[in-house]
């Protein structure tokens, strides 16, 4: 299986205010994440996140350990701790974008929303994370055009979830209003 994710933001207490989290604590948040990563994402499944994995820890090596599947990165704003750093082993590959296959469909992957993407055109799936859950210009940009999601956990019910699961998820949310 192949999931997605983005904006986990682990270690970042300060995130639980900025998107409006359900959490009191960033232990509490942080557990709930690596708990719903660990529900789905089995060790040989793929997961790919579309940046700002964690942010703000002392540790981040706990966080990487705890977390199954082969791990792709596809670099965030908050994902400089990485450059040329040993934790790069835990993952199968570091990007800044990359399209994918998927189940028959192409997939774009970067962490910021683009209004164009490679393959836009050519009914290329567009997945990005970086503006939460918040309701602001890019937002308003991106809902008007096609297939694009936002995988960031905020919008996603903090899980990762596989392609089918995220065009089922957002086609919900707009018959549903």
């Amino acid at each position: 299986m192949i999931y997605y994710t983005a904006d986990l933001h682990l270690g970042h207490e300060n995130v639980i205010k900025f998107s409006n989290r359900p959490f009191t604590s960033i232990d509490e948040m942080d557990k709930a994440l690596i708990a719903n990563w660990r529900a789905v994402v089995q060790p040989n499944d793929e997961i790919y996140v579309l940046g700002d994995l964690i942010f703000r820890s002392l540790d981040p090596e706990s966080y990487l350990k705890q977390l199954t599947g082969k791990i792709h990165l596809i670099r965030g704003n908050h994902d400089t701790y990485l450059k040329d750093n040993p934790l790069e082993r835990y993952f199968e590959s570091i990007d800044d974008m990359l399209t994918i296959a998927d189940d028959g469909r192409r997939v774009f992957l970067c962490h910021y929303p683009l209004a164009e993407w490679p393959g836009y055109y050519r009914d290329t799936i567009h997945l990005f994370g970086h503006i939460h859950n918040n309701r602001n210009e890019a937002c308003t940009i991106m809902e008007m055009l096609p297939n694009n999601y936002n995988v960031g956990v905020d919008c996603i019910g903090f899980t990762p979830l596989t392609l089918t699961q995220i065009i089922h998820f957002y086609g919900e949310r707009k018959r549903n209003g």
